[in-house]
């Protein structure tokens, strides 16, 4: 006679951790997407997801009424449980430029591992006009701190060849110039025709203004409007975009309007970039040498 095996059927603890879950299915993780039908069991609702946000799903049953619920393992779908989750994000172009702007400045360098305060160079970069040394500022700024180089304003073109002789520019202290609206012939190139040096170098932009040198597009024009002459440029292209341009203090308003929309080289006409880059290439080219 075979012998019978005893079944112990206080083996084990019916209160252990876990007991509750004992033989139900396990909610799936889903990503929640539009219309996909899901029935929250403990109040019965059936619905389509129509949006969702903050951890907050909302469905819509057929008759049009809408619910929201939690994220979770709240939900049924196609009769097993499911686990509802925020949809996997994917970077957007937001995303992309911010994480641009951590590992690059303004001007697209890359950003280098920090290090401590640096003491400035002899050489030195010369601006005309506050609105352009701004500009510059904003744009090259991190980069010329980087390297030591210190940007000077330069109230009027009529000084230069006098800051020239003062500055007395000779091998490890260079003296380079950003000239306001440098064109053959003018009263600007004929003072600048007045200096020069193997450790002096002067460029400009041909632009009428250096507001001109910020792109457009990012004051939802195509181009810059066309000022009659004799019109203060400044004043008429504030009056064509429809903001204050009364006085000086409605010009300098504009500017910070028009200065804020730049965030980086990509928003300014690549002619005014390539000459500030010459003049940041050629105040450093000594100070490069010595660390060679």
């Amino acid at each position: 006679m075979p012998k019978l095996q005893q079944v112990d059927r206080y083996a084990h603890d019916v209160l252990s951790p876990g007991w509750q879950k004992a033989n139900r299915p396990t909610a799936a993780k889903t990503p929640v997407r539009r219309d996909l039908v899901l029935e929250e069991p403990t109040s019965g609702f059936v619905g389509a997801v129509v949006g969702w946000g903050n951890g907050i799903v909302v469905l819509e049953d057929r008759r049009g009424q809408r619910r929201s619920f939690p994220f979770g393992p709240n939900f049924w779908l196609d009769g097993r449980p499911v686990d509802l989750v925020a949809p996997q994000r994917t970077a957007t172009a937001r995303d992309k430029s911010q994480e641009y702007n951590r590992t690059h400045t303004a001007s697209g360098s890359r950003v280098g591992p920090a290090a401590g305060a640096k003491v400035a160079l002899p050489s030195r970069i010369y601006v005309e006009g506050r609105h352009d040394a701004e500009l510059v500022e904003r744009v090259w700024g991190a980069d010329l701190r980087h390297v030591g180089v210190v940007v000077e304003y330069l109230g009027g073109i009529d000084d230069l060849p006098a800051i020239v002789r003062s500055f007395a520019p000779t091998r490890g202290r260079r003296l380079g110039v950003l000239v306001d609206h440098l064109v053959p012939g003018s009263k600007e190139s004929r003072i600048v025709a007045q200096v020069g040096g193997e450790h002096v170098f002067v460029t400009g932009h041909r632009f009428i203004d250096i507001w001109a040198a910020v792109k457009p597009v990012r004051l939802g024009m195509d181009a810059w409007p066309d000022i009659p002459r004799g019109t203060d440029w400044k004043k008429g292209t504030l009056a064509a975009l429809g903001w204050p341009h009364a006085d000086q203090a409605d010009v300098a308003a504009g500017w910070q309007r028009i200065l804020g929309r730049v965030t980086s080289w990509k928003d300014l006409d690549p002619r005014l970039l390539t000459e500030v880059e010459k003049l940041i290439d050629f105040v450093t080219a000594d100070h490069i040498d010595q660390e060679s």
